[in-house]
């Protein structure tokens, strides 16, 4: 079976309605699988594919449970592949939130990738806390996971500021794998367009 049969074998079963209500759709574990690609800190598969998926899962068999898995840990070291590479990553769906950011799929990739941040949030922030910080806001931003701080709440209301942010999400995504896992090469920090 090709990589992207598995993938839409696995979209399927992610996004299928049998899951706990807490388990990441196949955006929003795309999101949480990039965030652990980037995490300094290696999580264990069983940790964050247990951690995924809120409670296990109701698989048909062990070969189903195996192939779910597996390519899950597949898709992970795609993500970390091409964080590495020379191109920028591609997100599984649009830098857009739309006219309703709370039902967009960019919401559900940002609120996976925090949910990825969260697993192991100390080390995240142990080396670089400003750099970090600085390249996860268009992240939070784009989670709604935030807007009850005030700073956030105000960012969301600038629809041009938040949209500018959303669309540097793949660069961003470049600049913190190098600076998670690559700190002897530190990216000069990117700036925010204005």
């Amino acid at each position: 079976m090709s990589f992207a049969e598995q993938l839409s074998r696995l979209q399927a079963f992610l996004d299928a309605d049998e899951l706990h209500e807490e388990a990441l759709d196949y955006v929003a574990a795309h999101g949480y699988l990039t965030a652990l690609a980037i995490c300094p800190d290696q999580v264990p598969e069983r940790e964050w594919i247990d951690a995924l998926f809120a409670e296990p899962p109701h698989y048909r068999s062990d070969a189903e449970r195996e192939e779910v898995e597996s390519t899950l840990i597949h898709l992970k070291a795609h993500i970390a592949r091409q964080l590495a590479g020379e191109e920028e990553p591609e997100l599984p769906c649009d830098l857009d939130l739309g006219d309703e950011p709370d039902d967009s799929d960019l919401r559900g990739w940002c609120i996976g990738f925090m949910e990825g941040v969260f697993l192991r949030e100390a080390v995240w922030f142990e080396d670089a806390e400003d750099e970090v910080s600085e390249l996860l806001l268009p992240i939070m931003v784009g989670s709604g996971l935030f807007d009850e701080q005030a700073e956030f709440a105000e960012i969301a209301r600038d629809r041009d500021l938040v949209d500018s942010m959303i669309d540097q999400i793949p660069e961003l995504l470049t600049a913190l794998f190098l600076l998670c896992q690559a700190p002897e090469e530190k990216p000069a920090l990117l700036k925010p367009r204005h």
